[in-house]
């Protein structure tokens, strides 16, 4: 009524005084959500299309005929993209029209500009995807990104976008020279009236610019226009509810809304939907992610770029294998088109697919005997296998025997209630056309508390779940080229709720991609991503982020502002925080461990200790009651080759510089059972060490095909470490409880204990939470030093929160206690501009060093260089030709970005050589690898990246041919070459 009235006094009554209720609250509710001044001159501008039924809201120019058979496809950026996702644009137009057997194909691509299609190497682009398709009609969705350009990029946006549909024209795609065109503007944004997020009017203004410059383009090519501007502020305005997650992005139920108004544009009448669409929505569904596999598949990088060409036994190569099964997911998707046909004219229909192309097999080179596939044995036996430091015990707590969905744990995390959850990546590394996705989040739990999992609940099945943490009640999940938002809202513990959170991640090398989620105090969302990827991630603030940096990123769920934090690589994974918000990283592929620290404008990594190991999968810092104090603050890193343990570092913190170094200590724990992987660990609710096994005799994407059949797919164990003689860690009630009760919580000593509280936080009203921070803050004292921890807690929520209270920040900056003031420091860069969204900023590239042919010096020497190649696995000479008893020098040099050594031997030793490296496991580390034997004619160390060394020696007087190779574990299969000496 407040609504009504409002639109009913003063100089607005002589135009409203005869409307009804409802239509002066509408109005009223779209002044609010399109900043639109209520005055009598600003009113007249009102469309009275607002009043009308939905395909009246329509421009008289969106005429459009469906024809039959037409294959539609969809390209653009995240607004189309996202469509195949929800399916509901397709689900309205098929049930209208089943009939005409209607194909669509969706080829979008968020971030995509007319002009701009950032993609990893060699990945397909939408011209080649439409010459493949062969579309009667292309509907596309582009303005949104380019809209940040404003008024000066208009006029080269129309010019690109009319020479894009020329360009079209003339491919012929169909080969008909009948194709048609579909441009759509860019929906308007969205005002949630939340200080986090852009309230739309800047945004809109530029919006309405390109949707207007859209549809003279249209007019001036005779191509149909549909106009989403002005319905989506109409929708915005009716809804009850939110209809996008942003402002910018639509979520399924802004999607479903809009799906109706371009159907009711498209087939001139009104279309809405029901719960009856949901059989047929679902099978578009299946086509869609069929198809989407085939477009966009995971491991592009094995399918097209530099690892395609890699090539094993029987001389096959990923690419060959991968790109026949995109043929399979291509056919897969084409016979459900005709499912979609029969579901939507309500006639039966079981889909056949036996025309599905075959795949190729591929043959294992574990057949090796470098590399022998070993045995399995039991998830119990397994501990007999292990060495655990002094006063450490180790039990099964599940496993595939109990639980067969357990297979391939990657990442794992505690929620709220203490519960234990797993990404199990059963498909690894990616889903196989024909065959059943096995990849899931897991919930494990031990419900009698017995040490011991009880019970294994399948959240949700996700596609190449990476990464994943808790937020808003929900759960965050890297899967692929999105960021999903999964919930149970009926306390089954399976997801009901399910929304693309946010796109633009990539996977186009799965071992690479978006892992070991982790929230920092500040609020942000910290994952690391390795080489190869492309990030084209659209947000609401600015057009879309591109990079291809590896390293590590920074999103903000709740404000969605998005940023390149820190460089690190090339196979970046794992990221901790400690007690004072000291921050730390490792890297997979080189082991290297840094500190994550402010610097300038933005962060830097610095070395925190030397590294003993290589790789490594993840890291954690030890706080746990049930550890003893010795261990506490300690620093763990798990190695997943060669050591085959987890490895632990006792760290210096210089409250003053701000600055942690690290010096090893015991080792944690460590097997000779060499399907050994931990891949994760994460202290539990009770205080013990849960530590994931990956448990496979195959690790890496470049030692084997991609499909090699020994990668295994059943086995995965979690194991349980605690310390003996001492009490678990007792329960602190978290999930559920009133704000005032979790505020408590951020008193308490463990990290995790307050980790998981602060997640707890983000399920409540952020005003009430700030409310009640400030009520709690006033028992501190500033001058209290044991205090200092309870207000940089404060602090911290304020800053997840965007409260920038400087009054708070200088209390503690001037706390007696130095961890408290280094720790104020790192808010008070990001709270100065320093830190948010900081775009990747170029490195200094290295000088390329060359191959040179060997050549003989006048001593009659043979000098020659032998390099490494990038991402190869291999030496850039293979064959060398020499004479018996000559003297040779090799000047060794690694340019690829894991360490490698060479070894020169004996002709025929080089199986025996590598197996025996093998055998060193962790002791190899310090050895180089390189294992006793006088077969070694001579050897250089483990170089890292950028490394060289020099190797002096003289052939035996006998011919022969004398290998060389790589003796670090799993590289020897591959990285041979050979003298021969004659």
């Amino acid at each position: 009524m407040a609504a009504c009235n409002t639109l009913s006094r003063g100089p607005l009554l002589p135009i409203f005084s005869g409307f009804p209720c409802t239509l002066k609250i509408f109005l009223y509710r779209l002044a609010r959500y399109t900043h639109l001044d209520l005055t009598p001159v600003s009113i007249k501008r009102i469309p009275l299309l607002l009043c009308l039924p939905v395909f009246m809201m329509l421009p008289a120019q969106a005429e459009f005929a469906f024809q039959k058979g037409d294959k539609i496809c969809l390209i653009g950026n995240s607004l189309a993209d996202r469509m195949q996702y929800d399916g509901w644009l397709e689900t309205l137009i098929q049930r209208e029209k089943p009939q005409l057997e209607l194909t669509f194909r969706n080829l979008a691509v968020c971030g995509d500009e007319v002009t701009k299609h950032p993609r990893a190497e060699k990945v397909p682009l939408p011209e080649d995807l439409l010459g493949q398709c062969k579309p009667d009609t292309i509907w596309c969705f582009f303005g949104y990104n380019e809209s940040f350009q404003g008024q000066p990029g208009l006029e080269k946006f129309k010019t690109d976008y009319a020479a894009l549909i020329d360009n079209y024209k003339a491919k012929n795609f169909n080969g008909k020279n009948t194709l048609r065109f579909v441009l759509f503007s860019p929906i308007a944004n969205e005002n949630l009236h939340n200080k986090l997020l852009p309230d739309g009017s800047a945004n809109n203004t530029r919006l309405a610019l390109y949707a207007n410059a859209i549809k003279e383009i249209a007019e001036a090519k005779q191509e149909t226009y549909v106009d989403l501007f002005q319905p989506t502020l109409a929708l915005y305005a009716k809804a009850k509810t939110p209809l996008t997650l942003n402002g910018s992005h639509l979520s399924v139920a802004g999607n479903r809304a809009l799906a109706t108004v371009i159907a009711s544009a498209l087939l001139k009448k009104t279309v809405g939907s029901s719960a009856a669409d949901e059989k047929l929505r679902q099978v578009i569904n299946t086509k869609s992610s069929y198809w989407h596999n085939s477009y966009r598949p995971s491991d592009s990088n094995d399918v097209w770029g530099n690892r395609s060409t890699l090539r094993f036994e029987n001389n096959q190569s990923n690419g060959e294998v991968l790109q026949q099964e995109l043929k399979m997911w291509r056919q897969l998707a084409d016979n459900r088109d005709r499912q979609i046909w029969a579901v939507a004219a309500s006639k039966p229909y079981k889909v056949d697919d036996s025309n599905l192309p075959a795949s190729i097999p591929v043959v294992s080179n574990m057949s090796h005997k470098t590399e022998q596939s070993l045995p399995y044995i039991d998830g119990e036996a397994a501990i007999a296998k292990m060495t655990l430091a002094p006063g450490f015990k180790a039990n099964l707590f599940a496993d595939e025997k109990r639980f067969p969905e357990l297979a391939n744990p990657v990442q794992m995390s505690v929620d709220p209630k203490g519960r234990l959850w797993v990404a199990a990546w059963g498909s690894y590394p990616n889903w196989e056309p024909g065959k059943e996705l096995n990849d899931r989040i897991l919930i494990l739990s031990d419900e009698h508390h017995t040490g011991v999992a009880d019970k294994c609940i399948t959240f949700a099945k996700v596609q190449n779940p990476t990464g994943f943490e808790f937020w808003n009640g929900g759960v965050l999940v890297a899967s692929g080229h999105e960021i999903l938002f999964l919930k149970d809202s009926k306390g089954d513990g399976v997801a009901d709720i399910r929304e693309v959170y946010m796109q633009g991640i990539d996977d186009a090398d799965t071992h690479h991609a978006a892992n070991n989620f982790r929230f920092g105090p500040d609020g942000g969302l910290y994952w690391q991503r390795g080489d190869f990827i492309k990030e084209n991630v659209e947000t609401p603030w600015a057009k879309a982020f591109t990079t291809d940096s590896q390293g590590m990123y920074r999103f903000d769920p709740a404000s969605f502002t998005f940023g390149y934090h820190a460089y690190n690589g090339p196979n970046s994974h794992g990221t901790a925080f400690d007690y004072w918000g000291f921050h730390y990283a490792t890297d997979g592929t080189t082991g290297n461990t840094f500190q994550v620290v402010p610097n300038q404008k933005g962060f830097k990594m610095r070395e925190l200790l030397k590294k003993t190991v290589r790789p490594v999968c993840s890291s954690a810092i030890v706080s746990s009651s049930q550890f003893p104090d010795e261990n506490q603050g300690n620093f763990l890193i798990c190695n997943a080759i060669g050591f085959l343990g987890i490895k632990q570092y006792k760290l210096d913190r210089d409250a003053n510089s701000g600055l942690v170094n690290g010096t090893a200590v015991a080792d944690l724990i460590s097997s000779t059972d060499q399907n050994f992987r931990p891949t994760d660990a994460k202290f539990g609710d009770d205080g013990a060490l849960y530590v994931s096994d990956w448990q496979n005799a195959i690790v890496g994407h470049m030692q084997h095909n991609i499909r090699d059949p020994e990668r295994d797919k059943s086995h995965g164990r979690i194991y349980r470490i605690t310390a003996e003689g001492r009490p678990l860690q007792a329960h602190v009630n978290i999930a559920g409880q009133p704000v005032a009760a979790l505020l408590n919580n951020l008193k308490h000593p463990i990290d995790g204990v307050r980790y998981r509280t602060q997640i707890e936080l983000t399920k409540h009203e952020p005003a009430k939470v700030l409310a009640a921070c400030k009520e709690w803050m006033k028992q501190f004292d500033p001058k209290n030093p044991a205090h200092a921890h309870h207000l940089l807690e404060a602090l911290w929520l304020h800053q997840r929160l965007d409260e920038r209270d400087m009054n708070l920040l200088k209390t503690v900056q001037e706390s007696p206690e130095p961890f408290a003031r280094n720790a104020a420091k790192t808010v008070a860069h990001f709270w100065s501009g320093n830190a948010i969204d900081q775009q990747s900023r170029p490195f200094t590239q290295e000088p390329e060093i060359k191959s040179v042919a060997p050549k003989v010096r006048p001593d009659g020497c043979l000098e020659l260089q032998l390099l490494t190649v990038k991402d190869a696995l291999k030496y850039d000479q293979t064959s060398i030709d020499a004479k018996p008893g000559q003297a040779v020098e090799i000047s060794f040099v690694n340019v690829d970005l894991m360490p490698h050594n060479v070894v020169v031997a004996q002709p025929g030793s080089a199986d025996e050589l590598c197996t025996a490296a093998v055998a060193m496991a962790g002791a190899g580390f310090a050895k180089n690898f390189i294992p006793e034997s006088t077969k070694i004619l001579a050897h250089s160390k483990l170089l890292d990246h950028g490394q060289r060394e020099v190797l002096k020696f003289t052939l035996p007087n006998t011919p022969g041919d004398y290998p060389f190779f790589c003796t670090f574990p799993g590289h020897g299969t591959l990285m041979r070459g050979v003298i021969k000496a004659k």
